[in-house]
């Protein structure tokens, strides 16, 4: 950690002001945090805004899941691999290099001829904008002190809300105006000026340089990916036995990875015991996972079917989706500076919240209103809100001090995992209730009744998960920070 670090714990229980967060930390930490997210939040909302007049204008209604799928597989390759990127060179050229990526992917999807292309741009977009978030998240860990986490993810929330209303406002204004390539085209400009910025400012103060550069984990990215796709694949068209061997195949390949890189010893992506209810920041990780899966809907489907189901413009459902964004920036504005004798409390609440509002789509959205629906995003966004800020520090006073820049890396990856498993998951759901052959209104409904149940199981484990997070105490080890 850098020099400032808090040497005493009771410095962490006084509340932190926003004035004396942004005076005790360099002006460039914060811009960095700043550009590593600007880019990948607006680029999410803007595409969930055209995304009905991309498949009104070339087809792949029956791929929309895979818009999702594919952005996350490659936000997991570039987060997973974050954390060995910044200690082998540091933060400054990895950003710089996500940002250019991101731009050509943009440029990809804008020239797009068929829906298979745009998938490809996609998939570059989200290497890049994966890359930007994840680098953004160790940045935290490796550049702030511990009483300044909380504060600091609070500002990447309050820049994602302001994204989440410009956002939907340039993809409603180029639908509308122009056309929703001028859109892709429009972000890509964006991404390379951002990558030269960052390429000509200085390396950050907290540089993690390794001594000994670890080797790339291909392998085990190769085998998380295949996991991924695999799910994703087997709902292109429903047939019983080939979708069933297909998930189980993904199924396996995922528990491959976790074991691949358990034995992975310096060069693990994910930190001890990912995903065991026996151990909390292994119950925090699966809490993450699961509200993952079971909140992805919303931004992969609920464009689609908001429009067929009550007929509003793509502005209307742009803020709808833009509700969730709003809603975690506005609590993780007002709540982040409780000191960490709230954590507990404030990630309970936050999950409870969320929870609430995966069983509100399930009504909202065949029925509505559309006020209704809003009122779920906005529950749904403010959940995470007021839990987010919160994870991170708990997470990171449970482990150990060599597992701080995994625990800052993992915690977007896995999040991200759970988006791409989930939209796999939810995109089977939504072909097997016939999502390609709507016709008419009441078609709509049965998929959307369909798609927001088949939601609720994952949540009812997240809060499971929640439970374990927050009420079981870390096990002490060698090394092991209380």
């Amino acid at each position: 950690m850098v020099d400032g670090v808090e040497k005493s714990g009771s410095s962490e229980e006084s509340f932190v002001s926003w004035r004396e967060f942004l005076a005790a930390n360099p002006v460039a930490s914060l811009i960095l945090l700043c550009v590593a997210v600007w880019l990948h939040a607006a680029d999410s909302l803007i595409v969930a805004t055209m995304l009905p007049s991309m498949v009104a204008e070339i087809g792949g209604a029956s791929l929309v899941g895979w818009s999702v799928t594919l952005y996350e597989i490659g936000s997991i390759v570039a987060g997973a691999s974050s954390a060995l990127l910044a200690m082998r060179h540091g933060l400054r050229l990895p950003m710089a290099v996500a940002a250019v990526v991101f731009g050509i992917g943009c440029l990809v999807s804008a020239a797009a001829p068929s829906f298979p292309v745009v998938l490809a741009g996609r998939l570059m977009q989200g290497v890049g904008g994966g890359g930007l978030v994840a680098l953004g998240f160790v940045a935290i860990g490796v550049l702030f002190p511990n009483r300044y986490i909380a504060r600091a993810m609070a500002l990447i929330s309050t820049l994602w809300g302001v994204s989440a209303f410009l956002g939907p406002l340039i993809g409603g204004f180029f639908v509308e105006f122009a056309t929703w390539r001028w859109g892709f085209a429009f972000f890509g400009a964006k991404a390379f000026a951002l990558g030269a910025w960052i390429l000509l400012r200085p390396e950050p103060k907290g540089k993690t340089g390794a001594e000994r550069p670890a080797a790339f984990p291909l392998r085990r990215l190769a085998v998380l990916c295949l996991g991924v796709m695999m799910i994703a694949y087997a709902g292109v068209e429903i047939e019983l036995v080939r979708t069933s061997l297909l998930i189980l195949g993904g199924i396996g390949c995922l528990l491959a990875f976790l074991q691949l890189d358990a034995r992975a010893g310096d060069t693990r992506l994910l930190p001890m015991r990912p995903m065991d209810l026996r151990h909390p920041t292994g119950a925090a990780l699966l809490m993450i996972l699961t509200m993952a899966i079971a909140t992805i809907a919303i931004l992969a489907f609920g464009p689609l079917l908001v429009t067929a189901i009550h007929g509003v413009s793509a502005l209307t459902t742009g803020y709808i989706v833009a509700a969730a964004t709003i809603g975690w920036s506005v609590t993780a504005f007002f709540f982040s500076g409780l000191p960490a004798r709230f954590d507990r409390l404030m990630i309970a609440l936050g999950m409870t919240v969320v929870a609430v509002s995966i069983v509100g789509f399930l009504y909202a959205i065949p029925n509505g209103p559309i006020w209704l629906i809003a009122v779920c995003a906005a529950l749904e966004g403010g959940g995470f809100g007021l839990a987010w800020t919160f994870i991170l520090r708990r997470m990171t006073k449970l482990a150990d001090p060599d597992e701080v820049h995994r625990i800052s890396g993992a915690l977007p990856t896995v999040q991200r995992l759970g988006y791409a498993i989930g939209a796999a998951y939810i995109g089977i759901v939504a072909n097997a209730a016939g999502i390609h052959s709507m016709a008419t209104e009441a078609d709509a409904v049965t998929v959307a009744r369909s798609i927001f149940l088949a939601c609720v199981p994952f949540g009812a484990l997240g809060l499971m998960a929640m439970m374990v997070f927050i009420a079981r105490p870390a096990r002490r080890a060698p090394g092991l920070r209380t």
